[in-house]
């Protein structure tokens, strides 16, 4: 089997159906497999995965073990050469898998292999693509020092830009590609982490196996962000346990600097708490749905009806706009390009997966997602 698939889901249900849908569509042509882990979540996830999808493989743990620890077990049942992390909350497009794999990409020395990332209204993530936060970069990203210069840069790698692929230190647990065997040999995911810092970790100890880990800009993944996790007092806790896990494990820092360091992470935390934090939605002025469906009319009738919302046939510049993006006739990867080449402050987008009830999306990478689930 050439590749493995492991989505650790927590309570994002519609997120991760429409996931597996995109999975499927991309592990067509390619000896792949998809495993679900589900964190216990509270929701109908499992009940879901059991009744949408009862061939793959579904691992339901009995307590929220973690980002780390989840995906270690997803692994331990892989049968692939290569493994894919992926978070729930993305949506890759049909040749996603196809490109990476793809055997140029590859040679002895290649470790990880992460892709473009844009959240829900097809703008860039610059996480996708990271230096090793040691504390100096770290610093220019506590101050915001990166904005100024390609100089502070290394926070976000800015020696590559988004569209051109190549090396980096660190990339993102929400999408990353590297083989069975690698994952295997450095222990995958260290344990000791509950979230947050693990792909920092996963990333820094595949660079001191000597590997080089890789950004591949030729295709691009969907990732919600906002959605997997609730910015809240925990949210901050975590992410200084997290932050003040990786250089307790791998910088040899002084007290002085371990004070400085502690100031900068409860600032940094405070800054992403209340960037995550969700903000009242404001109904857009007008809907546009994008399909090539014979049956358009019936789909926006049925929107209509059972959403309470209303759909336009003109778009109108300056005018808020929702456009709900049909799947049953749009690729995955042209629902993508699409919202990439039309991004605008004005914008906002929902997926109307295949054969679903429910159209969703998210107005920016800070926000958690809103889900409309409709009749049948």
């Amino acid at each position: 089997m050439q590749l493995s698939v492991i989505i650790l889901n927590y309570n994002v249900r519609y997120f991760l159906e429409q996931c597996v849908l995109s999975v499927q569509k991309a592990l067509e042509d390619i000896d792949g497999e998809i495993i679900v882990i589900d964190n216990n979540s509270s929701d109908d996830s499992c009940a879901m995965m059991q009744q949408k999808f009862p061939n793959i493989k579904l691992i339901a743990n009995k307590e929220n073990l973690g980002f780390p620890k989840g995906n270690n077990i997803g692994v331990e049942h892989a049968k692939g050469e290569f493994v894919c992390i992926l978070n729930p909350d993305t949506v890759v497009a049909e040749d996603t898998f196809l490109k990476i794999l793809n055997p140029k990409n590859w040679s002895a020395n290649t470790g990880i292999i992460g892709c473009k990332l844009i959240d829900g209204t097809g703008n860039f993530l610059p996480e996708c693509k990271r230096g090793v936060p040691t504390p100096w970069v770290a610093l220019t990203k506590i101050l915001g020092l990166y904005k100024l210069s390609n100089s502070f840069g290394k926070y976000y790698a800015q020696h590559l830009n988004q569209n051109e692929s190549g090396k980096v230190d660190i990339l993102v647990g929400a999408f990353m590609v590297l083989k069975l065997e690698l994952y295997t040999k450095i222990g995958g995911f260290d344990e000791n982490c509950f979230m947050y810092s693990d792909d920092i970790d996963l990333s820094y100890r595949v660079l001191q196996e000597g590997k080089s880990n890789y950004y591949f800009h030729e295709t691009t993944v969907i990732h919600y962000k906002g959605e997997s996790t609730v910015r809240d007092k925990t949210y901050m806790n975590r992410f200084q346990e997290a932050m003040n896990f990786f250089y307790k494990k791998h910088f040899k820092v002084s007290v002085f600097f371990s004070i400085f360091m502690k100031i900068g992470i409860v600032f940094f935390s405070f800054v992403k708490m209340f960037q995550g934090k969700v903000k009242d939605k404001e109904n857009p002025e007008k809907y546009f749905l994008i399909s090539e469906s014979s049956n358009k009319l019936e789909i926006i009738n049925k929107l209509e009806k059972t959403l309470n919302i209303k759909f336009t046939d003109t778009i109108v510049n300056g005018k808020r706009t929702e456009f709900v993006i049909d799947l049953n006739s749009f690729s995955f990867k042209k629902a993508i390009q699409w919202m990439e080449d039309n991004k605008n402050k004005n914008h906002t987008y929902k997926l109307l997966p295949p054969n679903s009830n429910f159209i969703l999306g998210s107005n920016s990478s800070n926000d958690r997602g809103e889900v409309l689930v409709f009749k049948e």
